[in-house]
């Protein structure tokens, strides 16, 4: 529950200016999620998320730089926790995840900045990542696989 919560945290940041912690709790509740603002602060302290200051003046959460390799290493983590199998045809690698888990699945993907990838699209349980060649397909596909199996 944990893992889905966070990966929804971190894509509800990425698509909404969440200003307060309780307006991120009610962005998960009305996602289904049964929570507090005391697990959802805990959660921002885990995922170390920042506020920054916006196009409009108003400081929102964000993710940390993309450097900043607690955030990556954090993305990995629920990357292997909630792929369930990867597959490909061709140019074409697609990821299923446990529900809710899409975006957060791609969004650790692309943080890991694989070279042949041309781009990530992310749905509530999969991923569809587009590769420049076949070979680049079959490498990336034995990386996820050794990265969910671990």
């Amino acid at each position: 529950m944990k893992i889905s919560r966070h990966a929804k945290i971190i894509e509800i940041i990425q698509s909404k200016d969440v200003e307060t912690q309780e307006q991120l709790a009610q962005e998960l509740k009305n996602n289904g999620f049964d929570i507090t603002q005391a697990t959802v602060s805990r959660d921002i302290k885990e995922l170390k998320l920042i506020k920054v200051m916006n196009a409009h003046g108003t400081h929102i959460y964000s993710t940390s730089s993309p450097g900043d390799s607690f955030l990556s290493n954090k993305l990995v983590n629920i990357f292997s926790q909630t792929v369930l199998y990867v597959d490909n045809v061709d140019k074409f690698i697609v990821l299923k995840t446990i529900s809710g888990a899409g975006a957060a699945a791609a969004e650790a993907l692309d943080s890991l900045k694989f070279s042949g990838i041309v781009g990530t699209v992310a749905g509530d349980n999969t991923v569809f990542i587009l590769v420049r060649n076949e070979e680049d397909s079959k490498d990336i596909i034995q990386k996820v696989k050794k990265m969910i199996s671990e």
